[in-house]
């Protein structure tokens, strides 16, 4: 990072950069692309009697991640908003995250990647590592900078930090208490983002997908003409909430 751009320059280029990407790639979703971690919407969720489910499967090799978790005196809030906006649009083609386990990814100690082999013994001690951190850094009060799609259709809830430590000095810190861990992570150092819904087809009546989608005017694509991105989608939310971050193995 350069020491010369703040936190809040970082995560405002780099979310504005993720919010061009549906505009750029368009809905590749709907083509039953690849996710971002490689995988094919159909290994991810089934549809039965019109229930959409998430496939769970054992990780192989197994992960451990540190996340921060948000508190369902936000997270119900958040998920009842995303629901009223797209309920209306998308039947039987849209998921929603459990408002129980909406969280943010921060740091893996061992991913799918680069697995780092741990004895249980070391997992606890990871542990114990991890909640000296997590008690002089938490809780954090965050703010719901915007919510956007992805070209994978993933709906995001993008976040900043309004009083507390960044995500940028909370990693460097589990990265010192952390030393086996993967040198490359999953995800940038200024993000603070967690999936709030994923689309898995197109809404109800074609003529609405311009609503939630257009190409960019530089873009390749054909389409809708571009016009300005959606505020009911790409919006700025200021939604105070507080986060805790735990180990999730």
């Amino acid at each position: 990072m350069d020491p010369i751009v703040t936190y809040a320059e970082q995560s405002t280029r780099l979310y504005d950069k993720m919010e061009r990407d549906l505009q750029e790639n368009g809905p590749m979703f709907l083509e039953q692309g690849e996710t971002s971690q490689s995988l094919s919407l159909s290994d991810l969720f089934t549809l039965k009697d019109g229930v959409i489910s998430p496939v769970l499967k054992v990780a192989n090799p197994p992960v451990r991640a540190n996340v921060l978790h948000l508190s369902t005196d936000y997270s119900v809030p958040v998920s009842e908003v995303v629901k009223s906006v797209f309920s209306p649009y998308f039947e039987n083609t849209i998921w929603y995250q459990d408002s129980d386990m909406y969280h943010f990814s921060m740091f893996h100690a061992s991913h799918h990647i680069v697995p780092v082999p741990a004895t249980e013994d070391e997992v606890e001690a990871e542990a114990a590592a991890v909640k000296a951190v997590a008690n002089k850094l938490c809780p954090l009060e965050i703010v719901l900078d915007r919510v956007l799609l992805t070209s994978t259709g993933v709906l995001l809830g993008c976040w900043k930090v309004n009083s507390g430590d960044d995500p940028i000095t909370i990693r460097s810190k589990l990265r010192s208490v952390l030393p086996r861990a993967p040198e490359k992570q999953l995800y940038d150092a200024a993000i603070l983002h967690t999936s709030l819904a994923r689309l898995l087809g197109p809404p109800i009546s074609p003529t609405e997908a311009s609503w939630f989608w257009r190409p960019s005017p530089g873009s390749s694509r054909t389409g809708h003409k571009a016009k300005q991105p959606n505020p009911r989608v790409q919006g700025k939310i200021l939604i105070k909430a507080e986060a805790f971050l735990t180990v999730d193995a």
